[in-house]
């Protein structure tokens, strides 16, 4: 999985791009469709992404879907700070995820506990991958 592509860029950065940049998507298309037709999408649409943000509206969807675009540019162009905030928002998930797989375990809710293990499972991997010594010897230290 870390094994670099032509440009020398591992392969699991760039599939966390990816990730990163399809959740940006996703939360950008159901911001527009909000402010377009009103009513048309449930603000829970966004709740698997934005943890209770989306009761602020639409416009969190589109703060969010920019903030999502601009991990997914700069886990592409390696930049360091990008790597640290990406491991953060990924370790904010798990720690946002476990109270509801918590609830999913106690009320046997298997659709639930599935769901949310698997996304605690996505999250998990991220951080850990972004994380290790050779994924982050390959980001550029940015000079102020």
């Amino acid at each position: 999985m870390t094994s670099p592509t032509e440009n020398g860029q591992p392969t699991g950065v760039r599939a966390i791009a990816a990730l990163f940049a399809l959740c940006g998507l996703y939360l950008g298309v159901l911001g527009v469709l909000m402010l377009i037709r009103p009513g048309a999408i449930s603000m829970s649409a966004g709740a698997p992404l934005l943890f209770g943000l989306e009761l602020a509206g639409p416009y969190m969807f589109l703060l969010m879907a920019l903030v999502a675009g601009a991990l997914a540019w700069g886990l592409v162009k390696r930049n360091n700070i990008t790597r640290h905030a990406a491991v953060l928002i990924a370790i904010a998930g798990v720690v946002m995820l476990v109270p509801s797989v918590s609830a999913a375990t106690v009320m046997t809710n298997l659709k639930g506990l599935t769901y949310g293990g698997l996304g605690i499972i996505v999250r998990v991997i991220v951080a850990w991958f972004l994380g290790r010594k050779d994924v982050a010897g390959q980001f550029h230290r940015t000079e102020n």
